[in-house]
């Protein structure tokens, strides 16, 4: 921190006042509702947000009408009550007030006090302000009084002349029990007389109290809001202010209800938060910091606290070469941490390493750390207005205390830090994934997240550990969770940590980390051109598993873009190099590739291969190649075998609790029954269509509405199924899916046909037929292209010199004739009903 005079902070205050429309609309409906009872305002905020610059602001606002008077509970002898009645009645009594009553039993309560002291008016406070005082102690002539109520009541008789005055002090009956009173008590009347006396004041100028920095005379809240002793006074004076408005600036909202519930109709919440971003950047331009991006900088960075606003502002004026922000943090976590316990700030300085923390989180640190951890300081800490309730049990600390309280930490104590919560969120993920959702508030947390983060952090987690968290993160918590890692990793690259006691992680490897899951994420989005951007080169070595998975993901985009001679090259590649957990990934791949290109004995043969090298932990992939043997057989119009191994393959995703794997067998119900039950098809489709909007497969919405288009063709709904058509071609153009768009026009010839288009449904045919041979799959599709020519009597040589090349690479179990057999049955269903 700077060394510099605190008194430069005075300049904040005379800076002009920015927005709070909202506080100042409070204030004046509260000044109009003021009555017969108390009434108080309380503006909460925490440190630095401007508390007391709004007092002084409401103050200045305030009609001449009102009387006011401020207490700054910031000076530690305003925080006794004698002493902040003794400014009050100043400040009131400057303006007019009289305090007859309150002067003499402050005298009492004073001698009580100091019993050494002669009373005189040297002695005796207020003895020049009150004209009651005075003359009594010239009365007195200078004697001792010892310290009796009575003595200085009967006093009054020769001192007061006016007769109403000297009657209302004689008669007064609390005046003549000081006396008997112990000193408790005697405060207790002191206070009374006080209220009383502008009580009276009132009825012809109402009053405004302004109390400031309630939390340094109560600095540990306790979240019950019991605070027993240390304001019990204030809560005294205040409840007594009838016809006035109280207005008190604190940390923590009072929670005084819990001792009266008639506190809870008294009390006005009024909350102060950060300030707009057009305020801070009016602030700063008025404060002669105008260059855009500095501002920008500052004012993002200021989280809305005009206490950092100022302090830039300052470190501008003394040096305008220097950033706008340096410098500022230390004195902004002692701004936010003045009024906190010793011990709570340690605790607090490593929970500033979680970003969001419950309880548990909070107990697992300070058992490591052998700090209290019990929940007496748990609700201590979660009291104060920095830690900011999140939901169900979370909480946050602010964000502009994060940096500065690690900054208080040593490099191998924030390691530490890390690599404890670490094991935290590991346990709770373990525990999760067991059936122990002991809270519904993980569901707002992904634990692997947090694992894979604080590992990042603190140094103990390699590049292929994440993508294994990766996958568990997507059981738990959904895609959501990879994107919010993927957000980490990139975060880390750009400002790299280095950890304390070792070497900083590789970014090449940790680049690739967050490639390949990014890439894996828009393939199931269906952004073909997105997964390819992130995989420009795909000779990099594969034999760890984020290489591995880094070139499956490229491969894929390749092959979905139709360049599926470099799919297949780089999917062998990985299934020959890879020895570890990605090559049944691979082998899949693969497999289905090899009957994409029409080899389905070789690729049925290697999907057992593949389907025999899964381990139990491999339900996904056993979906996965169940679902690609499904496909297999749908393209062999062998429906029933297909229906078979679908209805494995979503066994095996339930199992899993493959979100997208489900989502996926849907879609492929959809396409399946628009073959064999079409009316169950359109209805499947609008399933599949509503849980992949959910996800944003763009791919996959383009093939359900495929799959609708065919059904609603079969059933005479033309109109519907031209509409699907135009639905899935959109959707498939956004996702790169060439060989899907060419399927699509296949199946939307068919309709063409029916409304008696002959000549565009073979303009479709072909145009199709030649997209398949580009892309290099679907020879059989192209053997079934050629013969609905033949069928609606399309004549286009160019169709059979494509069936020619297509033929030999068709390998079905079965033979070439069975299948045109099953081929034949399927193009007439689609063929009939032509007008």
């Amino acid at each position: 921190m700077p060394i510099r005079p605190q008194y430069r902070r005075v300049s904040a205050l005379q800076r002009e006042f920015f927005d709070r429309e909202g506080l100042l609309a409070a204030y004046g409906e509260e000044l109009r509702a003021i009555g017969g009872g108390p009434r108080i305002l309380n503006v909460v905020g925490v440190g630095g947000i401007g508390k007391s610059r709004l007092l002084q602001e409401l103050r200045n606002r305030t009609p001449d009408s009102h009387r006011t008077a401020r207490l700054d509970l910031q000076l530690p002898t305003m925080r006794q009550q004698e002493d902040a009645l003794a400014v009050l009645r100043m400040e009131f009594g400057a303006q007019g007030v009289r305090f007859d009553r309150f002067d003499i039993a402050y005298a009492v309560l004073w001698q009580r006090v100091h019993p050494q002291l002669q009373m005189n008016r040297r002695n005796t406070p207020f003895a020049e302000e009150s004209d009651v005082l005075s003359k009594i102690l010239d009365d007195a002539m200078g004697l001792p009084v010892f310290g009796t109520a009575a003595g200085l009541v009967r006093l009054t008789g020769r001192a007061i002349k006016n007769r109403q005055r000297r009657q209302l002090i004689q008669a007064d009956p609390t005046l003549h029990e000081l006396d008997d009173l112990s000193n408790a008590e005697l405060g207790h009347a002191v206070s009374y007389l006080f209220a009383e006396e502008l009580r009276s004041s009132a009825s012809e100028r109402p009053y405004v109290v302004y109390v400031d920095a309630y939390e340094a005379l109560v600095p540990a809240p306790l979240p019950g809001g019991r605070n027993f002793v240390a304001d019990a006074w204030l809560r005294d004076l205040l409840g007594q202010l009838h016809g006035g408005l109280t207005v008190l600036a604190s940390r923590e909202p009072l929670r005084w209800a819990v001792y009266d519930e008639e506190w809870a109709a008294v009390i006005r919440r009024a909350d102060l938060d950060g300030l707009p971003m057009s305020a801070r950047l009016d602030l700063l331009a008025q404060a002669g910091i105008t260059e855009i991006p500095r501002q920008r900088s500052i004012a993002e960075a200021s989280a809305g606290v005009p206490f950092y606003l100022h302090l830039a502002v300052d470190t501008h004026l003394q040096n305008p070469g220097r950033s706008g922000h340096a410098g500022t943090s230390e004195e902004i976590v002692q701004r936010f941490l003045q009024h906190v316990a010793a011990d709570e700030v340690r605790i607090l300085e490593l929970l500033s390493t979680a970003r969001t923390f419950d309880l548990h989180v909070f107990q697992a640190v300070g058992r490591a750390f052998d700090l209290p951890a019990n929940l007496l300081t748990w609700e201590s800490l979660t009291a104060y207005s920095f830690a900011y309730p999140l939901s169900d049990g979370w909480y946050r600390l602010h964000q502009l205390m994060i940096g500065a309280l690690q900054r208080h930490l040593s490099p191998a104590v924030r390691r530490r830090v890390h690599r404890e919560l670490r094991l935290h969120w590991e346990a709770l993920a373990r525990d999760m994934e067991g059936g122990d959702r002991r809270t519904a508030s993980t569901a707002r947390i992904s634990p692997l997240r947090e694992a894979v983060y604080h590992g990042l952090h603190g140094g103990d987690i390699t590049a292929d550990d994440i993508p294994r968290h990766a996958d568990r993160a997507v059981a738990l918590n959904g895609r959501q969770a990879v994107d919010g890692i993927v957000e980490d990793l990139r975060a880390y690259l750009a400002v790299p940590v280095v950890p304390a006691g070792g070497d900083d992680h590789p970014p090449a490897e940790l680049r690739d980390a967050a490639d390949c899951l990014e890439a894996e994420s828009k393939l199931e989005l269906g952004d073909t051109a997105g997964a390819i951007a992130l995989t420009p080169s795909l000779d990099r070595p594969v034999r760890t598993l984020v290489g591995a998975r880094l070139a499956l993901a490229g491969a894929n985009a390749r092959r979905i873009a139709g360049e599926s001679s470099l799919a297949a090259t780089i999917f062998e590649r990985v299934w020959t190099e890879h020895a570890g957990e990605a090559r049944a990934a691979a082998g899949s791949c693969v497999a289905d590739l090899r009957m994409w290109q029409g080899d389905f004995q070789g690729a049925f043969a290697l999907a057992d291969e593949v389907h025999g090298l899964c381990t139990a932990e491999d339900a996904v992939v056993r979906g996965d190649v169940k679902r690609l043997m499904h496909l297999g057989h749908r393209f062999l119009m062998d429906f029933e075998s297909s229906a078979r191994l679908l209805a494995e393959a979503e066994a095996e995703y339930r199992e899993a609790e493959a979100v997208v794997g489900l989502a996926n067998v849907r879609t492929n119900w959809a396409e399946l029954w628009a073959f064999t039950s079409p009316g169950d098809a359109v209805a499947e489709a609008a399933a599949a269509l509503a849980v992949q909007r959910d996800l944003g497969a763009q791919h996959e919405i383009g093939k359900a509405y495929t799959a609708m288009a065919m059904a609603q063709t079969r059933m005479g709904e033309y109109e519907r199924a031209a509409s699907s058509f135009d639905s899935a071609e959109a959707a498939l153009e956004r996702a790169g899916y060439r060989s899907g768009r060419a399927r699509a026009a296949m199946f939307r010839a068919f309709l063409l046909w029916r409304r008696g288009d002959r000549e565009g449904a073979g303009r479709l045919l072909v145009h199709a037929a030649r997209e398949f041979e580009e892309c290099q799959v679907y020879p059989s599709l192209i053997l079934a292209i050629h013969r609905a020519a033949d069928m609606i009597g399309v004549s286009a040589p160019e169709l059979a010199t494509a069936a020619d090349r297509a033929r030999p690479a068709v390998r079905p179990p079965g033979g070439l004739a069975a299948l045109q057999h099953r081929t034949d049955a399927v193009l007439s269903a689609f063929l009939e009903g032509a007008g």
